[in-house]
């Protein structure tokens, strides 16, 4: 990535690779997105004329995000990277799924009603909605001229795309039922993942690394955010006996893992994930308009993060920047400055320099006083 709009990218580059490896030096990580100007709006030029060019259309894609971009002071690790998602999940759109593009969100329909009458899952470079994402992103990349990275997108894996071509409901019953052909169809969808991870993977790798959707990560090599949001239906036996195998298998073929934990009935399954040496690092969301992730109820899960020697993700956003330093800073004294990345919100200039100052003065080098 040139210097178009991020002038540090270098130094972000190995303070993120020492995030990784859990030895960061200096302050954390701190993603801090500074408004140049409250009063720019996104140039109106660049509306779009339905929902599909929100997703489908490159050019004003790109243009749109530009726009954001040059308003923007990519301040602390934050840097510019550009997603074009066809929605949370789109493996099940490539296997077979109806997608459906709304405004806010997207969704895919169930399309299995017998697995016996289902040919094995398997990559398919003619899938329609495949072909016109690797399309899309291929353009996009290209239209970004490395002044910004494109992203691999949110593609899922596991249970969570078996779920969306079946239904939750039925899911559950197979799960009861044929847990035997369960198995087997999430090792199908997973070997269908890694094809399509690597189509998208040749296209937007960039100085020696790749960035995945949303998170605001990268990572020399295979990058990428796991999950299952799915467990939070599972008992933590159903979780080890069908998700802790496949998503070690899956780390292992990964060189840099983010688990993203959604949601309090997902806490339940920590301890299995902890067990998977492969995952680098854990980001916790509370749900839906949940409190942000300072609170100290949620120390239950970084305690067993940070016993088992990962680094942390932690999105902060709850109150004003004072609240946000407050409960920052509890983090870095309890668990050190090491392992810690916080991921905040756009904000005022005036705030970000309050942010970013009061980082440098107090958070650097800490220890921590959590022995694990």
């Amino acid at each position: 990535m040139n210097a178009t709009y991020k002038k540090n990218w270098e130094e972000t580059k190995e303070k993120l690779i020492r995030w990784w490896n859990h030895e960061n030096t200096g302050r954390p990580v701190m993603m801090v997105m500074a408004k140049k100007d409250e009063k720019v709006p996104l140039d109106p030029k660049y509306a779009y004329n339905d929902v599909m060019e929100k997703y489908t259309n490159p050019e004003k894609m790109v243009a749109h995000f530009r726009n954001w971009a040059e308003n923007i002071e990519w301040m602390g690790e934050s840097f510019p990277n550009m997603s074009a998602d066809f929605g949370p999940g789109s493996v099940a759109g490539y296997l077979g799924s109806e997608i459906k593009f709304a405004e806010r969100t997207v969704w895919f329909e169930e399309c299995v009603e017998d697995w016996d009458e289902v040919p094995p899952l398997k990559f398919d470079p003619e899938n329609k909605w495949f072909k016109k994402h690797i399309e899309v992103v291929k353009e996009c990349t290209r239209l970004a001229n490395g002044d910004f990275l494109t992203t691999i997108p949110d593609l899922m894996e596991n249970i969570d795309v078996f779920a969306s071509l079946r239904g939750a409901q039925d899911t559950i019953f197979d799960m009861m039922d044929e847990p035997e052909m369960v198995e087997e169809r999430i090792g199908q969808i997973q070997d269908a993942y890694f094809e399509y991870y690597d189509r998208f993977y040749d296209i937007v790798k960039a100085d020696g690394g790749s960035a995945y959707t949303v998170f605001s990560i990268w990572g020399p090599g295979k990058t990428a955010k796991l999950q299952c949001d799915f467990s939070a239906m599972m008992s933590p036996q159903q979780f080890r006996d069908f998700i802790q195998e496949p998503l070690r298998s899956q780390a292992k073929q990964l060189d840099h893992v983010l688990y993203h934990l959604d949601g309090p009935d997902a806490i339940r399954h920590v301890d299995a994930l902890m067990e998977i040496d492969e995952i680098d690092a854990l980001q916790w969301t509370s749900g839906d308009h949940g409190p942000d992730g300072t609170l100290e109820q949620w120390d239950e899960i970084y305690d067993k993060v940070r016993r088992a020697g990962k680094s942390l993700w932690i999105k902060v956003y709850s109150g004003t920047v004072d609240d946000w330093i407050a409960g920052c800073d509890r983090l870095v004294k309890k668990y050190g400055s090491s392992c810690l990345y916080f991921y905040f919100n756009p904000m005022k200039m005036e705030d970000a320099k309050k942010l970013m100052a009061y980082a440098e003065e107090h958070w650097c080098d800490v220890k921590g006083t959590f022995e694990g």
